[in-house]
Parts: C-alpha cells; structure tokens; sequence
C-alpha cells in the first residue's frame, strides 16, 4: 500500500509557528516517526505554499497511490481548484486539520474540499495524520 500526506500553506512551519494551536513538533521528525510506525506502508510526503502545486501533486500522487491524506491548510476554505483536483481522482483522500476549524474563525468552518473527501479529520493535533493512515489501510 502507498500513500501520500500533502501538506498546504504554512505547514512548512510546524513547531514555530503558534505552537498554542499547531504544537511545537515540526512535520519532518513526524513523518519520520509515520514511516516507523506504519513501515509496512509506502508514505510520500510533499508540502508546499502553493495551489498549483498542490493541485499538481494531488494529480500524480492519484496516479501513483492508493490513497491520499491532504491538510490543505487555509485553501480548504478557499480554493475550488483543490477541491476539484480531490474530485475528478479515484483513489480515496482524508482531509485532517490539526486544529479544530470549528473552534476557530468562522471562515475556517467551511471546506470546499469536504464533499469529495472520503473523510475528514480535525482537532487531534498531529495524530489526525495517524488515523488518516489507518482510515485509507481500511479503505484498501
């Protein structure tokens, strides 16, 4: 089984950025600790501040994975391009926010990405990533 994380704007700056909201671990050492943990998964990873780029990916990773976790960050709530990447692939995707968007800004309430997801996933910090895994091992 192989399964890319994508990871959307600012998250390049997990553990300084509002460590009150977001914690103060950054997403390399996590990942690292993902493959341990799920070493009988194949994980890719690919972050960046970019909504093309993270269409892109989304893109090739469907063509090469059997399934996707995206925290698209701030563009779950504004990009349609997104959204319409996540829905035109076949392979399931899990949206995880670290944070619980429901308790925060109400703009944040909104996901353009939640119709097409298979599930979503919010507040557990960086475990959401973990029980995103194991929801697509169970899809497959």
């Amino acid at each position: 089984m192989k399964i890319a994380i994508i990871n959307g704007p600012n998250l390049n700056l997990l553990g300084q950025r509002q460590p009150e909201i977001y914690g103060n671990e950054g997403f390399e050492g996590y990942f690292k600790s993902l493959q341990k943990a799920y070493s009988n998964v194949e994980l890719e990873y690919f972050q960046s501040n970019l909504e093309g780029a993270l269409v892109d990916a989304i893109h090739i990773f469907a063509k090469s994975c059997d399934g996707i976790v995206l925290n698209a960050a701030a563009y779950t709530h504004t990009s349609i391009a997104i959204a319409d990447a996540v829905a035109a692939i076949k392979v399931p995707v899990i949206e995880v926010h670290i944070s619980n968007v429901y308790a925060r800004e109400v703009f944040r309430h909104h996901s353009y990405i939640a119709p097409y997801a298979a599930g979503i996933i919010a507040g557990l910090g960086l475990d959401g990533y973990k029980l995103a895994i194991e929801g697509l091992c169970k899809k497959n």
